[in-house]
């Protein structure tokens, strides 16, 4: 009679959790438009500075923040963004140039110390791009450069989100990371300026931390559901390692591009794992001895998704293991900071007869929900 009791109880559960999930689903609006960082590739010569951009110009010519927005859906002006996005190609590329004039007033480009200003040669913007995702547009932008100049600098707009810079054509070449409105240092225009691989762990932690914190939501609720299991430590450390270890191996091998999984299959099962995780949570209050294998399969996942990220960035190339080993580094330290952080806000009442039931499966019926939201988006929408 309990187990048929409990088995009524995990099914209306599930139902409701699901029945919230297509309410919500019904309520958003079009799937999640990613931000993704512009790749420049900045090729000096002949007298000529071609910066080859990969970039989202409906994001950029709508106002959006991308310093602040993680997806368009987001951005108080996305309705522009929308409407934007629904242009046909030719709409699009005749209103690029519009960007130029601000670029070169900071300016985007100097060589030792004076403006290159530069002018659009080509302009690339794919048809046929579902209209609910984001595309990108590849755009040449070139600029004469004086005879003898030995150093360039790149200055990306405030606002403009992340921007993957890569020297070319010559030896040791220069690859940095820059955030809106920050300004690349002088590279050399013969070559050389290649990050150490001291320089290439250093820079690449806050950019796995940033993925955690504050842009990876999804993997903050998986961490979360794995905070709010019990009220012990050791569970906790049995479960963030299973995870740690796992994610590593995939994120090594997706980086390496040994293993390619496509991410229309990896994104809807890792709100799939945030669910289970979350449900588990709700029905059981202590670690039982399948859960840190669970967990690690859930861990490889989301080290595919983690790869993914790092295959938008870029890892310097001749500094590939120590990139690869910061951006890990970095997404720990973020992990451990969403663990800290919800510890100091729940952590004196865990303890408490009180805690399971007040805090932490109606805190886990909401990380359920999302991801199961979350699941139905990226599968059906």
């Amino acid at each position: 009679m309990k187990r048929t009791f409990i088995l009524l109880r995990t099914k209306l559960a599930l139902l409701w959790l699901l029945s919230s999930a297509a309410l919500l689903s019904a309520g958003a609006g079009a799937q999640a438009h990613e931000v993704k960082p512009t790749i420049a590739d900045l090729t000096v010569a002949d007298g000529r500075a071609v910066l080859a951009l990969e970039v989202n110009l409906e994001a950029l010519l709508a106002g959006i923040d991308l310093d602040t927005v993680e997806d368009t859906d987001n951005a108080e002006n996305a309705g522009d963004y929308d409407a934007l996005r629904s242009l046909p190609a030719a709409r699009i590329a005749d209103r690029a140039p519009e960007l130029l004039p601000k670029w070169n007033s900071l300016p985007l480009l100097s060589v030792d110390g004076a403006a290159v200003p530069l002018e659009s040669v080509t302009l690339e913007v794919p048809e046929g791009v579902d209209a609910e995702l984001p595309r990108d547009s590849q755009w040449r932008l070139e600029g004469a450069v004086p005879a003898g100049a030995e150093e360039v600098q790149v200055t990306w707009p405030d606002g403009a989100g992340a921007l993957v810079l890569r020297q070319q054509g010559v030896e040791a070449p220069y690859t940095g990371y820059l955030s809106g409105g920050e300004t690349s240092p002088e590279i050399a225009l013969g070559g050389g300026d290649a990050e150490s691989g001291w320089q290439a762990f250093v820079s690449y932690i806050p950019v796995g931390f940033d993925h955690i914190l504050p842009k990876g939501l999804d993997h903050i609720l998986f961490v979360l559901g794995l905070f709010f299991l019990s009220t012990r430590l050791r569970p906790l450390i049995w479960q963030v390692t299973a995870f740690t270890l796992a994610h590593t191996v995939t994120l090594a091998l997706g980086a390496l591009g040994w293993v390619n999984v496509p991410g229309a299959i990896v994104e809807p099962l890792i709100a799939a794992s945030i669910t289970y995780v979350a449900v588990e949570n709700i029905f059981h209050s202590a670690l039982n001895r399948w859960r840190p294998l669970v967990i690690f399969g859930f861990g490889l996942l989301h080290g595919l998704g983690f790869a993914s990220v790092l295959g938008d960035f870029g890892l310097p190339a001749g500094q590939f293991v120590p990139a690869l080993i910061g951006f890990n580094i970095g997404v720990e330290l973020g992990q451990l900071a969403v663990i800290a952080i919800a510890f100091v806000l729940v952590g004196w009442a865990m303890n408490r007869d009180w805690y399971r039931r007040a805090i932490a499966v109606p805190a886990s019926c909401v990380i359920a929900a999302v991801g199961a939201y979350w699941f139905i988006e990226r599968v059906f929408l």
